[in-house]
């Protein structure tokens, strides 16, 4: 993939410049590919967050908006990378190549497939920028017919698309492209592991259910938003539903690592304890609550449920090692107006949580007439005598 030299010198010149300005001014560079230059651009500044260490390489390229977009991060698949490992790889579902890049550090022979051709010559380019060309092989084609025709391998990975591309809600392996779930018994012929991406908006038990070999899943979380979810096939051993170990991850900032794992027995068996507010308030992070882990936290950790179905806990003494978000409760109270206006006194903005009440953040926003931010957090509740509450509390940290 060749980029003249004209066109090159103008991205390393205004990498960190707005794209829209630059897009008016166009007709000054009459000997720049203004087009690609501005998509370059807009693709190294999400880069520079997104993937670090390809920002800071000099001849990566980018592609469209959208690949940018729905490729995995560097913490994501830095993580994928730690989960598999042998001497041949076959990445079915290549699209920009950034998990085949960071999985293939663990493997001697990798096969690339895209069928996109624009975005596997992309990826051809920057494999070699990598000094990966010599161990991956990219070939340009469909990944189905790629995997009835290859050699056994170690490991396969995929990545399915959605096959709804307006935003709808994605439940079901069925609902991507390929549907795995055809696949299941092909791929476990044509390899001894099966590592699987799947939208964080997908029914995790549901595709437990459909498919037969799961080993392990993965449930990961970046900055406390959830982004993947990871399906291990093997068939080494075989589980039931409820022994199948589920692992949440949550990445920090900095890269610190939360990690929080159980198997559906162990939730299924869990007793709860419950308790009104007291001390110190923990909301689960965003793994675990897409793992539906909430019974066994009372059991793992010294802490209780305010109720059921609010997915808020508590304690007397503060917890440091809770799998989730920590505070210190400052003050509780009922929505009756006299105890709201103390409750309330002088507090004109907070960070607002709903959790299991009977009201959406942006309407209790406006009867409270509080604007969002500031260094209080109010969560509103249901406690298991069904009072609804306001709990007032600051994020704590020993």
């Amino acid at each position: 993939m060749q980029i003249d030299s004209a066109t090159q010198q103008f991205i390393e010149a205004h990498r960190q410049d707005d794209a829209k300005v630059l897009a008016l001014q166009a007709k000054k560079y009459p000997k720049v590919d203004i087009s690609f230059a501005l998509n370059q651009i807009t693709g190294w500044q999400t880069a520079s967050t997104k993937l670090p260490s390809w920002a800071a390489l000099s001849g990566i390229v980018y592609p469209m908006h959208l690949s940018m977009e729905q490729c995995s991060s560097e913490p994501t698949a830095r993580y994928k990378a730690s989960l598999v490992k042998g001497r041949t790889l076959v990445d079915l579902t290549g699209g920009l190549g950034v998990d085949c890049s960071f999985l293939s550090s663990n493997f001697e022979q990798v096969d690339y497939v895209e069928r996109q051709a624009g975005l596997a010559e992309i990826a051809e380019h920057n494999f070699e920028v990598l000094g990966l060309s010599s161990k991956v092989t990219v070939h340009t084609g469909d990944g189905v017919d790629f995997l009835q025709k290859m050699n056994k391998v170690d490991v396969i990975y995929l990545d399915p698309a959605r096959r709804d591309n307006h935003g709808g809600k994605v439940v079901s392996i069925a609902d991507c492209e390929p549907d795995v779930s055809r696949l299941e018994d092909l791929l476990l012929q044509k390899a001894d592991t099966v590592l699987i991406k799947l939208s964080p908006m997908l029914d995790v038990k549901l595709a437990c259910q459909t498919l037969h070999h799961v080993q392990a899943v993965h449930i990961i979380a970046v900055n406390n938003e959830c982004k993947e979810l990871l399906l291990l096939l093997s068939k080494t051993t075989h589980l039931d539903l409820e022994e199948i170990p589920f692992f949440c991850v949550n990445i920090g900032k900095s890269g610190e690592t939360q990690c929080f794992s159980f198997t559906g027995a162990e939730e299924s068996k869990a007793v709860i304890r419950y308790s009104d507010p007291e001390s110190f308030l923990y909301e689960p992070n965003a793994a675990i609550m897409k793992a539906q882990g909430f019974k066994v936290l009372t059991e793992r950790f010294p802490v209780k449920k305010l109720q059921n179905n609010s997915h808020l806990y508590t304690s007397s003494e503060w917890i440091p090692e809770y799998p989730g978000r920590k505070f210190q409760i400052q003050d509780v109270s009922g929505l009756g107006k006299k105890e709201l206006k103390s409750f309330l006194d002088g507090l004109t903005q907070a960070n607002l949580t709903v959790r299991n009440f009977p009201m959406t953040v942006a309407d209790l926003r406006k009867r409270l007439k509080i604007k969002e931010g500031g260094e209080y957090y109010l969560f509103a509740t249901t406690l298991q005598d069904n009072r609804k509450v306001l709990i007032k509390a600051v994020p704590f940290c020993k």
